[in-house]
């Protein structure tokens, strides 16, 4: 069975500006990522591509991408990994999340987010790794977070959003 998320992505993808309006969908759900007006590009089981531009909404007191913004399109992305990766009867939720800034974030920042490890389907809850590296425009990593994610099974008759 494909997981609901990717077939959204999926079919918004084949539309002329589907990408976008599958992300503001995303932001709709999680309103505080619409601070950061993410493009989700890639969506598959174990990997996540997004980009957010730099503009000055995103920016600090040195023009470069705020860290609180590198941080947002990282969970943004390790969630939307997560969840594509999950089996129907398990849930999520972030625990915790250690970050390296590596250089200064000018121009547009593209995450790619990966387990660390194959998600699999439990009687109880543990935690899964999620490694998310952000890169600019050139393909150099600014930015990495790892990711804890508590993945735990979903309550009996509780609805798979």
């Amino acid at each position: 069975m494909q997981n609901r998320l990717i077939a959204l992505h999926r079919r918004f993808s084949r539309w002329p500006g589907g990408r976008w309006l599958f992300s503001r969908l995303v932001c709709l759900k999680a309103p505080y990522f619409a601070s950061i007006s993410p493009l989700v590009e890639r969506l598959e089981p174990g990997r996540c591509e997004a980009t957010l531009r730099h503009r000055r909404r995103v920016s600090n007191h040195i023009d470069t991408v705020h860290a609180i913004a590198l941080c947002n399109l990282a969970e943004l992305s390790g969630g939307l990994v997560t969840d594509a990766s999950l089996p129907p009867s398990m849930r999520w939720i972030p625990k915790g999340m250690q970050v390296e800034y590596l250089k200064k974030a000018v121009g547009t920042m593209r995450a790619v987010a990966t387990p660390a490890q194959p998600v699999v389907g439990a009687d109880q809850g543990y935690a899964l790794p999620v490694d998310v590296v952000v890169s600019d425009a050139a393909g150099d990593p600014v930015f990495r977070a790892r990711i804890s994610m508590w993945l735990s099974p979903r309550p009996m008759g509780a609805p798979n959003p």
